[in-house]
C-alpha cells in the first residue's frame, strides 16, 4: 500500500533539550494512526515538524509524497489540520469561518459553497451554520474546526489533541465523527493524544511516545498481547510489593509482574484461574491483601511495560524536567 507519510530518523533539539529523538514510521494512505504518549513526550514537536511549521535537526519525511523541508508549500496545500488551542473566528458564523478558510486554499464561490454543506452535514453542524461560534459549545467548535480542516479535500488530517479538554459524552461524539471522515472522506488522518481509550478506540496502528522516542508500535491488540496475558492488580500492605514479586520467580505461569507505588501487577493466562493461587502464596508468606483486581491488558499496561511509569507520572516527570530546564537558563 502507498505511504501517506513516511519518516525516517527524525530528530528535533531545542539548545540542550532533545525533543524528538530519531523517530521513524510509516503511514499508509487511508489509514488511522495515533502518536500515544503523555504531554511533553515529543508527539506534537514531530506534528509541527510534518506540517512544516518546524525545521527538523536531523532526519527526514515526507507528507503525501512532499518533503517537508524542500517542499513545504506542496505539503501545506495537502493537508489539513486541527490544532491543540482553538483558532476559530468567534464573531464570525460557521458557515463565514469555513467560507474564509476556503478562500484561503483558493476555492472558487461554487466549490466553496457545496463543500461547505458537506462538511457541515459530516458533523452534524448544518442546523447551526448561521449561527455565531461564541454561541457554541465547546463540543460544537471542536466539529467545526475538524470541518474547516476538511475543507480543501486535504489527502492528510493532522489532529493534535482533538479532544482535550471536553468532556466524556462530547468526546465519544468526537470518536465518531472521526471515525466517519476515515470511513466517508478516505482521508489518512493522523492524530495525537495522552487518552489510551482513545487511540485504543479510533487506530488501526498506535505508535507510543516517551521521551522523544518511539518506543513501541502496532496495532492496539497487538501491543496488548505483547503482555501475554490478563492482568491482576493486587494492593498489598505493609510494603511487601517488592518481597512478593520474588515469591512470583518460581511459577512458570506468571509472564511478567512489577511493583508501582505499592501494587505488584501480574500478567497470567487465564487469570480468573491463578487469582486464588495468588492470594493463598501472599497469605502463606505472611502477605496481606488489600485489593485484587482482574482485567483485560490496556494500552495503559502497555505504556508502564515499556516504560516502567504511567502516563499521568510521566507528565508530572516531564513539567519537573521543564521547570528544572527553564530555571538553568535563567541562572546563566
Amino acid at each position: 500500500m502507498e505511504a501517506a507519510i513516511v519518516v525516517e530518523n527524525l530528530t528535533r533539539r531545542f539548545e540542550d533539550l532533545t525533543a524528538v529523538d530519531d523517530v521513524s514510521f510509516t503511514v499508509d494512505r487511508g489509514e488511522l494512526f495515533a502518536l500515544l504518549g503523555p504531554n511533553g513526550a515529543g508527539k506534537t514537536t514531530i506534528i509541527n515538524m510534518l506540517i512544516t511549521l518546524l525545521p527538523p535537526t536531523e532526519g527526514r519525511a515526507s507528507v503525501a509524497g512532499f518533503d517537508v523541508a524542500r517542499e513545504k508549500d506542496d505539503v501545506r496545500r495537502h493537508i489539513g489540520i486541527v490544532f491543540q488551542e482553538p483558532a476559530l473566528d468567534k464573531d464570525l458564523t460557521g458557515r463565514e469561518n469555513l467560507d474564509f478558510h476556503g478562500m484561503m486554499y483558493g476555492l472558487s464561490r461554487a466549490e466553496r459553497s457545496a463543500r461547505i454543506t458537506e462538511v457541515l452535514e459530516l458533523v452534524e453542524l448544518a442546523g447551526r451554520a448561521d449561527v455565531l461560534v461564541q454561541n457554541y459549545s465547546g463540543g460544537m467548535k471542536r466539529r467545526l474546526e475538524i470541518a474547516r480542516g476538511l475543507i480543501h479535500h486535504p489527502s492528510v488530517l493532522f489532529l493534535d489533541e482533538p479532544t482535550l479538554g471536553l468532556d466524556t459524552q462530547t468526546r465519544r461524539k468526537i470518536w465518531e465523527y472521526v471515525r466517519r471522515m476515515n470511513r466517508e472522506e478516505g482521508v489518512t488522518i493522523i492524530l495525537t493524544t495522552h487518552y489510551m481509550e482513545e487511540a485504543d478506540y479510533l487506530a488501526g496502528r498506535v505508535a507510543i511516545i516517551d521521551r522523544g522516542k518511539i518506543v513501541a508500535m502496532g496495532m492496539p491488540a497487538g501491543l496488548k498481547d505483547v503482555l501475554g496475558g490478563d492482568v491482576i492488580t493486587m494492593e498489598l500492605g505493609g510494603g511487601a510489593g517488592d518481597r512478593f514479586i520474588r515469591l512470583l520467580d518460581a511459577l512458570p505461569w506468571v509472564k511478567g509482574a512489577k511493583e508501582h507505588n505499592g501494587v505488584v501487577t501480574v500478567t497470567a493466562e487465564t487469570g480468573e484461574r491463578r487469582v486464588p493461587e495468588l492470594v493463598s502464596l501472599a497469605h502463606g508468606n505472611g502477605i496481606t491483601v488489600n485489593s485484587v483486581l482482574l482485567r483485560k491488558p490496556s494500552l495503559e499496561d502497555v505504556f508502564i511495560h515499556f516504560t516502567g511509569r504511567s502516563i499521568r507520572e510521566r507528565e508530572v516527570s516531564a513539567n519537573e524536567s521543564r521547570k528544572e530546564l527553564i530555571t538553568r537558563r535563567m541562572l546563566r
